[in-house]
């Protein structure tokens, strides 16, 4: 057998055998539509602009924005890896998401669309956001905060999260925010970290059909904590709430008394944006930092591009979270910018009816829908008949955000959500990165179910083995970004040598993205999931991506997670577990026929020695799946933290079940 001399990498591709060197080949292409490819905001034409004058590209997307100093340098990177965007331009980031439209004539038109989890619903107009915004501006202004504090917001998916978001970046305040659905410790390790002045949280948010508190998490939190002056709370759900006079401040009656007008100032391009916590760290927080110029530049450019955005017919809508840095771009500052039309959902999909995603796209008319491997993967086990139910006809672009998304999953997405017309943009970037960086463009891309594609115009990114030699087509290793961008991270908050460490010491002169890829017989690239969710099996690494994605591709799976198990003979062993669909149930026959449906997909190699049917995956709050625990299940260890997980239940229950339902050659 022959031995691939870059065996060593630790990445899905880079592999000995044969039958494992072409993992999961995908034949499948869809062309853009015709109609969307003849009236598309970006044609094939940017990457050859951007090509020619990579900066020059990205001082036009600037020019997208609307400036008080116009900047006449593009990028300063003369102290790599620190770098400077249109450092000489100044603007106002809430003036480009809100006053800018009004100004131009389209106060009228729906900003937010927002639906409550319990039924209610509003509509907030650009005019009256830019009412709500100055009279937060003028609130917090009130509460001593100006340019420079931080502020931390620990909210539900409710408008007044984007409001108090953009009240903070009309006065040059740095907001952090707190996902609302963290503990008390990770809520006070965050404030602590970033040294915040005010907290703004509600009483609570309606989550699965009933109020879920949130102040007490603050009040716990701030306990601890001597930086904080005042908690703005916002009456969402009108429960009981504790209360500290002097320091506790009702949201509604400290703006109501505001003035509607405020003046927004003008501040530098590198003004400290947000402070948004990575998840997933141990020990002290690690905060990325986003500035105002380059970092709005690019959510706005990519928003428009990635999604074909028509603001004047479009209604789009991204599943999000707010806490998340998907729910900053792609629903605060991407769209805003915009003037785009969107919907805002408190709750899960889930409440009161597995249709609720798809009645929410039938009420409003959404054209534009962005959301996350696991939630297709959810709806595919809820079954294809609970969507085929509604209208879903208004749909034109579909987009997929989080992780990898499996090729059946996609394909999924694609008949039974998309109708077999909608291009899918599958989209790979990071907290860290603030805006996409790969993703097919809607009119441009032929797509391929399973792949981000190709480097958006004007990102340099390529897949470099250990020795950062750039790989052939149809070779794997790591994804690493090779310029620059307008939106990157520009540090680490408090912590510049972290930063140094963290992502660009593992090759000189490019930032390392901590995610494996491949690149195939055309270049395009697809992402294997994270360096550390890779197994090691008799010397061949196989990716938990590409295992997992060969259980989804049997009709029988819903949702796979695979792990790595020490194993004595084989170094590790691949140990998977799935979710079925509706009508399968779990029975030795099945569990066979699945590792023999792997072995046949990707090759003997790659086949599970144990393969576990589970009612629920342990998933974060994010919906990324907790893949250390699944391993500490696998080796029998004791469980780590389970802080993090939506329902630390599942894990009990994976426990219970799993000596019954293992199979073994």
């Amino acid at each position: 057998m022959r031995r691939d001399t870059t065996d060593t990498l630790g990445l899905g591709e880079v592999v000995s055998n044969e039958s494992l060197a072409n993992l999961l080949r995908e034949e499948r292409k869809f062309a853009p539509p015709t109609e969307l490819a003849a009236n598309a905001n970006v044609t094939a034409a940017a990457y050859e602009q951007a090509e020619a004058d990579r900066l020059g590209f990205w001082a036009e997307q600037a020019r997208r924005l609307t400036w008080a100093t116009e900047p006449t340098e593009t990028l300063d990177w003369s102290n790599p890896p620190f770098a400077k965007w249109f450092a000489d331009g100044k603007l106002n980031v809430a003036y480009n998401c809100v006053d800018r439209h009004v100004e131009a004539g389209n106060g009228d038109r729906v900003a937010i669309h927002f639906e409550g989890e319990p039924g209610d619903s509003r509509a907030i107009t650009y005019a009256e956001l830019k009412d709500e915004v100055s009279r937060a501006a003028n609130a917090l202004t009130e509460l001593g905060v100006g340019k420079g504090d931080r502020v931390a917001v620990y909210l539900p998916m409710i408008p007044e999260a984007a409001v108090a978001m953009l009240a903070c970046a009309r006065i040059g305040a740095t907001h952090s925010v707190v996902f609302g659905g963290f503990s008390a410790d990770a809520i006070a390790a965050r404030i602590q970290d970033a040294d915040a002045k005010v907290v703004i949280t509600a009483d609570g948010g309606y989550r699965r059909g009933k109020p879920s508190a949130l102040k007490p998490a603050v009040d716990d939190a701030v306990s601890r904590i001597d930086s904080v002056e005042h908690v703005l709370v916002v009456r969402r759900t009108g429960q009981d709430t504790a209360w500290t006079e002097g320091r506790d401040v009702w949201w509604h009656e400290i703006t109501g008394r505001q003035s509607a007008e405020h003046a927004p100032e003008a501040f530098e391009a590198e003004q400290p944006l947000f402070i948004l916590y990575t998840s997933g760290t141990t020990g002290k927080p690690k905060g990325i930092l986003h500035t105002s110029g380059g970092y709005l530049t690019q959510a706005a450019y990519t928003h428009q591009a990635v999604f074909d955005l028509k603001p004047e017919s479009d209604v789009y809508w991204c599943t999000a979270d707010v806490g998340w840095v998907t729910g900053h771009s792609y629903i605060v500052y991407g769209p805003l910018a915009n003037g785009a039309t969107q919907v805002m959902y408190e709750g899960t999909p889930d409440t009161p009816h597995q249709g609720r995603f798809w009645e929410i796209v039938q009420k409003y008319g959404v054209t534009i829908l962005y959301t996350a491997p696991t939630a297709i993967r959810t709806f595919m086990k809820w079954g294809d008949d609970i969507p085929a139910k509604f209208d879903l006809s208004s749909l034109r672009v579909l987009g997929s955000v989080g992780e990898p998304i499996n090729p059946e999953a996609w394909m999924w997405y694609r008949k039974n959500i998309g109708a077999d017309k909608c291009p899918i943009v599958d989209t790979w970037w990071q907290t860290e990165t603030g805006a996409m960086m790969i993703a097919p463009l809607p009119g441009v891309t032929e797509t391929k179910p399973g792949s981000a594609q190709r480097a958006l115009p004007g990102i340099g990114a390529t897949v470099v083995d250990d020795e950062a030699n750039e790989v052939p087509d149809g070779g794997g290793g790591y994804l690493v970004l090779t310029e620059p961008w307008p939106s990157m991270l520009r540090t680490i908050w408090g912590d510049d040598q972290r930063f140094i460490d963290t992502y660009w010491s593992r090759f000189a002169g490019k930032y390392f993205a901590g995610d494996g890829a491949k690149k195939d017989e055309d270049g395009d690239i697809w992402l294997l999931g994270r360096v550390d969710d890779v197994m090691l099996v008799s010397g061949h690494n196989i990716s938990t991506t590409e295992v997992e994605s060969a259980l989804v591709s049997h009709p029988s799976v819903a949702e796979a997670a695979v792990v790595g198990a020490a194993d004595e003979t084989t170094g590790q062993a691949i140990v998977a577990f799935v979710i079925l669909r509706g009508s399968a149930t779990a029975s030795d026959e099945l569990v066979a026929d699945l590792r023999n449906h792997v072995g046949a997909t990707l090759g003997p190699i790659a086949k599970p020695k144990r393969v576990l049917p589970v009612a629920e995956l342990p998933k974060t709050r994010s919906g990324k799946i907790m893949r250390r625990l699944l391993r500490d299940v696998a080796e029998n260890r004791e469980l780590g933290d389970v802080t993090t997980l939506t329902d630390s239940s599942v894990m009990d229950l994976i426990t219970t079940q799993l000596p019954s339902s293992s199979s073994e050659d």
